[in-house]
Formats: C-alpha cells, sequence, structure tokens
C-alpha cells in the first residue's frame, strides 16, 4: 500500500493522525494537495506550501486504499477488496508496518480521520485497530479518537434525508419532495434484505437507492451535488482536479516517489465497483463499542453538500444507539467560533461531537481549511468538549 507521511511541523510529540479519502477508489492525494496536506499545486507543476495543513497540528499519513487506489497495487484479483473486512484487515496491517518503521511514534495519541465513503472504512478500521489492541496482538496503537467528515455512515438513515435536505434547500419542490419520497419504501426494504441475506441483495439495494439521490440529481440539473452554491464542473468530481494526476504522472515525481511507471488515476472505477456490495450496509454498528471502550467520535458535515449532507449525519448520530444517547439529543446546540466568528453549530455529551460547518460543502478542509484546522487542534487537545460544557443552556437552532 502507497502512503505518504509528513512530520509535525510543530512538534513530534503530536499526535499521529491518518487519513482516508472515499470514493470509494479515490486516492487520500485529493485530500493531501486540496484540502489538509502541507502543500498545494501551483499551475506551473511547482508546490506551495499550505498555511492551514493539519501536519500543522499531528504527524499526518495519507494512504492509498483500499487496493488498487492510486498509487496502491496488486498484480492479484484477489487483493481487490470488497466489503470492510478487507478493507479494514489491510489497512490495520498497513498500520502495524507502519510503526515497526518507526517505533518512535509508537506512543503518540492516535487519530483515525477521512471523508465521504470513509465513513464506511473509519467505524470499521477503528473497531480493528480496537479489537487489536484488546487482544494484545501486535503492536498497541495509542488509538483516541475517529472523525467523519461528510461521511456516509448509516445508508438507511441518510437516504431518507435527501429528499428533505434537498426541498429544505429549494433544490425540489414539495411535489418533487412527495414523489421521492415514495421511494424510501422500496430502498429501505432492499436495505433490510442486505442486511439480512448480503450478497446481490446488496447490489440491488445500491441500484433502487442511488436512484433517489439520481433522481433529485435529474431535477436540479447540473448542481454541484459536492456543493449545491457551484455548478458541476465536467467530470466525474465535479471539481477540476487536473492538476492532480498532472503532477503525480510526470516521470520526475513518479521516480521520486518510488512508484516506477505506474500510473496515477485519481479515482479507480475498478475499486468502486468491486465495492458497491458494501455501498448500503449500515456501519454504526460497531460504533457503540468503541464509545463504551473511551474512543471519542467527531462527526462534522458542511452545510452545503447535498451527497452526504449534514441532516443526514445529523439524524443517524441522533439515532445511534449507546450510552449516552438521550443524554445527546437533550444537549444544547452552540456555536463553533473560530478567531471571533461563528464556524460553524456544534453539540456534544461525553465522547461524542457533532459540528455543522458553515460555507462549506463536502471537502470542509478545501472550503474552510482555517476552521478545519482549528477543529482538528480542539478536538485532539480535547478543547472541544469544554467550549460546548462553557456555553451550555445558549440553545441555537440547527
Amino acid at each position: 500500500m502507497f502512503y505518504l507521511f509528513f512530520e509535525s511541523r510543530n512538534s513530534k510529540e503530536d499526535p499521529v493522525v491518518i487519513w482516508l479519502t472515499g470514493g470509494p477508489g479515490c486516492s487520500s492525494e485529493l485530500a493531501l494537495f486540496y484540502e489538509n496536506g502541507p502543500f498545494t499545486i501551483a499551475n506551473n507543476m511547482s508546490l506551495l506550501w499550505n498555511d492551514y495543513g493539519w501536519d500543522k497540528a499531528s504527524n499526518l499519513i495519507y494512504v492509498d486504499q483500499p487496493t488498487g487506489t492510486g498509487f496502491s497495487y496488486s498484480s492479484d484479483k484477489r487483493d481487490l477488496r470488497q466489503n470492510e473486512t478487507g478493507v479494514s484487515n489491510d489497512l490495520y496491517d498497513f498500520l502495524q508496518a507502519f510503526f515497526k518503521e518507526h517505533p518512535q511514534y509508537v506512543n503518540n495519541d492516535f487519530y483515525i480521520t477521512g471523508e465521504s465513503y470513509a465513513g464506511h472504512y473509519i467505524p470499521a478500521f477503528a473497531s480493528r485497530v480496537n479489537n487489536g489492541n484488546k487482544a494484545k496482538k501486535g503492536i498497541h496503537i495509542n488509538l483516541k479518537g475517529f472523525a467523519i467528515g461528510n461521511g456516509l455512515t448509516n445508508p438507511r438513515i441518510q437516504y431518507d434525508a435527501y429528499a428533505d435536505y434537498a426541498l429544505q434547500m429549494k433544490i425540489i419542490d414539495e411535489s418533487d419532495h412527495k414523489s421521492i419520497s415514495a421511494m424510501f419504501p422500496a430502498c429501505n426494504k432492499t436495505i433490510d434484505l442486505c442486511s439480512l441475506k448480503g450478497g446481490n441483495e446488496c447490489i440491488t439495494a445500491f441500484t433502487a437507492c442511488t436512484s433517489i439521490f439520481n433522481n433529485i440529481i435529474d431535477i436540479a440539473g447540473d448542481i454541484n451535488y459536492y456543493d449545491i452554491r457551484k455548478k458541476c464542473e465536467e467530470g466525474g468530481l465535479c471539481y477540476n482536479f487536473s492538476n492532480l494526476e498532472k503532477f503525480l504522472n510526470q516521470k520526475s515525481v513518479r521516480d521520486a516517489l518510488g512508484v516506477g511507471s505506474i500510473d496515477f488515476v485519481s479515482c479507480s472505477p475498478s475499486v468502486y465497483e468491486a465495492m458497491e456490495g458494501d455501498w448500503m450496509k449500515n456501519l454504526d454498528v460497531g460504533i457503540p463499542t468503541l464509545l463504551k471502550d473511551g474512543i471519542k467520535m467527531l462527526i462534522y458535515a458542511g452545510e452545503y453538500d447535498l451527497i452526504c449532507n449534514w441532516l443526514g449525519n445529523s439524524r443517524w448520530v441522533h439515532a445511534l444507539e449507546w450510552s449516552g444517547k438521550e443524554e445527546f439529543s437533550k444537549a444544547a446546540n452552540v456555536s463553533f467560533n473560530v478567531e471571533g466568528a461563528e464556524a460553524g453549530l456544534m453539540k456534544s455529551y461525553g465522547p461524542v461531537i457533532f459540528i455543522k460547518v458553515h460555507n462549506a460543502g463536502h471537502m470542509v478542509p478545501m472550503d474552510q481549511p482555517k476552521a478545519a484546522l482549528e477543529m482538528l487542534k480542539r478536538w485532539t487537545q480535547d478543547k472541544l468538549v469544554g467550549e460546548v460544557a462553557a456555553a451550555e443552556g445558549m440553545v441555537v437552532e440547527i
């Protein structure tokens, strides 16, 4: 598996943070160069420092996964993963190898972060690490928490939220909402069968449920479903990320990275297709055990993202069956402030924090880099919970 590691610009004692990009099948180099890495790519293919790179507060790992993504490859087709068991085992093995190679970071706090389809990867990976620690096998990994940005974690709840969010944001009208909502029972039935039987039932669920989202996009036209304030540019990601492939496919860069003649592709169609049967599975099921074991969770979402919108994310977090469910639901919504200005709204109870980020779409660290870096700093330093407690009683509509 291919990875890039950047020591903290602040202190080697800072936490080790791993970032996973979603897709499924999209390279973490997308985040590295367009969101929260140390560098951005200039049009002349030179690198510029990012003043808000997460390496300012952490020792930062980007890994291309599952196998077949970015520069990670295998000549054995059996290594093309189709479920979270395979994905999380590979990532756990990667971490064991990483800490064996870099033992000076073994005692640092460790956090798992990522966005989008990483809403599937992250809970499975966190559970795998936690279970490995409890079994006392391999190197103990000092897992403290996991963060998911605009993720897909509980599809049944999140797909049900599509029509409500689209109506709320005036993407569709009342009649559209009624007709789209009529598609939910069929979607939910297939998700239940996927959960019960697996296999082809999960492919059926993928087809039935993604038709809900596609219906909304057909109505919305050329809207950027990652940021509804914008138009969707040509290409599957609705953004122009062409400089990434230009930069990483330069022979000098490939040679420097040691990847030889491998062509870099931002997002792998083969990995995407292989994971279609995983798409509609609920990955929040392992989270209550993680919370019980003292591992904290941050869920954040930019308010202008449609595809993994804040409303669906808020609903699954509120529905999560854990010991603090009732208290979290009753908790006040307070301002998340950055340099005296409100950058979002948050609520917290115990190890759980939810933040709705203002003026951001799907890629929060790209749209609000300063706020995203502050969020990471204050979360890993346990300051966000204190801020929520200090503002208790200041109820804000969210």
